[in-house]
């Protein structure tokens, strides 16, 4: 992506002032006449993320009104808005208190994503921040690390198998000096990851299941895993989606786009982590050769795991990438997957649930997701609906039983059964996507989640 966030300007530079709706009449009685009119006649309230442009004597834009909302409302993010200011120049008049610029420019690149792979849009000039103060080196790390994962997501899946999931991730760690391991095909079954295997051997030859390991850092210092989901696209397989539901799934790898996202955030920050990276890219396709409803997998943790729906495959694959985790040691395991709707149920499109039993991880989680203005809400895995994960031919089986109910939270429970025992756990059942279009965030991929994960990892390990 180009830089939206500069640092010096060689041509006029705007000011823009953000006001809150209770400090609008003050602002606009400080405004020369023929502002202050112009103000009243384009019905500027303040609203969070609404601008004004207000005209200079020659026709250009003398300043630039952007709304806050009421006080308290706002917060860094609804900065994303001004990144659809007309194109020109920009920096803050004033840091709004309780803010800091380095979040603001961060929300401001953000919000200028755009996605025009399959239609160019030319080299058309845009809103830039002339970010005074601002650490630019963090926006562009986190900008440019969002910018990914919502590439990935966004990218049809004719176009975007586990081979190119693969490719990416050679690039990152090459870029990073890291290292990687690849295990392809009927590798899988010789490797010990027979249920990746499973949900991904009924895929075309050159859309093969394979899983990839990046491993970089110290070896002497504290291991952070980082697991993916990497469903290049979910059909359902033989439980087959009906239309509707099978429209955007080529978002069903939105766990690997934001694993991969993350783990270049970590290892461009150069914190002191021993960082592994896991995802199992699969495509659930439908063929002769796909897993049946019924049938008994085996797993690389010797769990046996009976197949209720072969539409919930998500964690089947999941459960060997956190068996393989485990085998790390790690200090701290983070999951990231498009898991369930019924985590789009319970809390809707913006707000991804997180589930762990680590107390302190969770309050870490929650005070960094806050800082970052990057929300996400703790869910409980609640014990009570553990048996409804039990089989009567295996360990357990991947589709609970219908009196539990809550989908979301059974997912975790299921994923709970395969988590290293060694350091901490959560799992985040992200949606990765916006349905609707407003400005700064237009409809399509979203990066959920990460930059407050960034965040904690910093906090917690002294990047």
């Amino acid at each position: 992506m180009s830089d939206v966030v500069i640092e010096t300007s060689e041509g006029p530079v705007v000011a823009v002032h953000p006001l809150t709706e209770e400090g609008l009449e003050v602002a606009l009685a400080g405004l020369p006449p023929l502002a202050r009119a112009w103000a009243g006649r384009s019905d500027f309230k303040a609203r969070a993320g609404q601008m004004l442009a207000l005209p200079d004597a020659e026709g250009g834009v003398e300043r630039l009104l952007f709304g806050l909302g009421k006080p308290g409302q706002a917060d860094a993010m609804t900065f994303r808005a001004l990144a659809k200011a007309p194109a020109g120049d920009y920096r803050l008049a004033a840091v709004p208190p309780g803010m800091e610029a380095t979040a603001i420019a961060t929300a401001f690149a953000v919000g200028a994503y755009k996605f025009d792979r399959s239609k160019p849009r030319g080299h058309a000039k845009r809103a830039r921040l002339l970010a005074e103060g601002a650490d630019l080196d963090e926006v562009r790390l986190v900008s440019h690390a969002c910018a990914l994962a919502r590439d990935m997501v966004n990218t049809p899946a004719g176009d975007l198998g586990p081979l190119q999931i693969e490719t990416i991730a050679r690039e990152i760690a090459e870029q990073f000096g890291a290292t990687v391991t690849v295990t392809v095909g009927d590798g899988l079954l010789e490797a010990n990851y027979p249920a990746v295997h499973a949900v991904g051997r009924a895929a075309a030859p050159d859309r093969a299941p394979r899983i990839i390991e990046i491993a970089w850092g110290d070896p002497a210092h504290p291991v952070v895993a980082l697991v993916g989901k990497g469903v290049t696209f979910d059909t359902g397989g033989l439980d087959i989606k009906p239309s509707a539901g099978m429209r955007w799934m080529k978002k069903d790898m939105g766990g690997a786009a934001h694993a991969l996202a993350l783990g270049r955030m970590v290892m461009g920050a150069g914190l002191p982590v021993r960082l592994i990276v896991l995802v199992p890219a699969v495509e659930n396709a439908i063929s002769g050769d796909a897993m049946r409803p019924g049938d008994v997998l085996a797993s690389r943790k010797g769990l046996s795991i009976e197949v209720g729906n072969t539409d919930a495959e998500g964690r089947l694959i999941l459960a060997d990438a956190l068996t393989r985790a485990c085998e790390h040691t790690p200090a701290l395991t983070i999951d990231l997957a498009t898991l369930t709707g019924a985590a789009r149920v319970a809390l809707g499109p913006q707000l991804p649930p997180f589930y762990t039993d680590d107390e302190d991880l969770a309050a870490a989680i929650a005070a960094s997701a806050q800082a970052a203005a990057d929300p996400v809400w703790r869910m409980p895995l609640w014990t009570g609906y553990a048996d409804s994960l039990d089989s009567d031919i295996a360990d357990l089986k991947n589709d609970p039983d219908a009196w539990a109910q809550a989908g979301s939270v059974t997912a975790g429970l299921f994923l709970k059964r395969f988590a290293p025992e060694s350091g901490a756990w959560a799992h985040f059942d992200i949606f990765a996507w916006n349905p609707r279009s407003r400005p700064g965030w237009p409809q399509g991929a979203e990066a959920q989640a990460i930059r407050g994960l960034f965040h904690m990892l910093k906090g917690r390990f002294g990047g």
